[in-house]
């Protein structure tokens, strides 16, 4: 009878890196960040309101993010941009809905907004890129309503003529789910590129945020403090810089609230720093125009 060699498994490797790839004090910088963007006041003086637009497939988490920053610079769970819990085959916004977020007493916001849109797909019914870009330009009013036959003509009533610098989008963010971005279809990051070219010749600074990624990773899922030394979560950001041509460092992960019923301070340093980035950008935007 041959004796029997026994071979140990080998180790698989590991999930994580040892250490993080991008830095962050989570036990200090929720409360630093939201003090930065409590104080903050666009450089620009006759720009009293950066405008930000967030775009990107349906079901990415656009209306969820918003609410996301809305909960954090609350305080408490909000519900001010109405979002879909499961993907049904359709955007849930159909709107374009610009909105402004209190800031302590009553009558008083932040001195920038986010505006929602229709999500992107690639199915005939998706939202016309033309309108998109007559977006950028600060020729949409707050209030249309997206056709996905025909693109806003000059004649209607939510159409402005003669836009000026407060009217344009002063950042635009793309917002992409961690979960299946490696999987999207190749027409919806098409039509994606499309907008971030035009944004490019305005000169409008450019971001992305990726949502979902508790759900993209499971180091992550157990322990959001580990998501810079996630190795998926770095695969799947880098999937987003391949795929839509925007650097790494612009580039945030984020878990939006979803069945949250009270506010997570590690959630919050993730949102917060992400927000005040793209804060910044479209500051930087709207002071090289002055």
């Amino acid at each position: 009878m041959w004796p029997f060699k026994i071979f140990n498994k080998p180790t698989p490797p590991s999930s994580e890196y040892d250490e993080p790839w991008r830095s962050l004090d989570w036990n200090k910088d929720s409360q630093n960040i939201l003090k930065k963007i409590n104080d903050f006041k666009p450089r620009n003086k006759e720009i009293n309101t950066l405008r930000i637009l967030l775009y990107g497939p349906q079901g990415a988490g656009k209306s969820s993010f918003f609410n996301s920053v809305n909960n954090t610079l609350q305080g408490r769970i909000t519900t001010r941009a109405l979002a879909q819990s499961t993907d049904t085959g359709e955007s849930f916004t159909l709107k374009c809905n610009t909105y402004k977020m209190k800031k302590g007493e009553a009558g008083f916001f932040y001195p920038f907004t986010f505006t929602d849109i229709a999500g992107i797909h690639n199915q005939s019914n998706s939202i016309m890129a033309n309108d998109i870009h007559r977006l950028l330009n600060g020729h949409i009013i707050d209030g249309y309503t997206f056709n996905p036959v025909s693109s806003i003509t000059e004649d209607d009533p939510k159409y402005k003529r003669n836009p000026i610098l407060k009217d344009r989008i002063h950042c635009l963010v793309a917002v992409l789910p961690a979960i299946t971005v490696s999987l999207m279809h190749e027409e919806v990051f098409a039509q994606m590129r499309a907008v971030r070219e035009k944004a490019r010749d305005l000169g409008i600074p450019q971001a992305i945020i990726m949502t979902k990624v508790d759900e993209a990773c499971p180091l992550v899922k157990e322990n959001l403090e580990k998501i810079y030394k996630s190795k998926r979560i770095k695969q799947k950001m880098d999937d987003c810089s391949s795929r839509l041509g925007v650097p790494m460092s612009f580039i945030y992960p984020v878990k939006n609230y979803h069945e949250e019923h009270a506010i997570n301070v590690k959630m919050d340093v993730l949102i917060l720093d992400a927000l005040q980035n793209i804060v910044n950008f479209a500051n930087d935007y709207v002071e090289a125009h002055t």
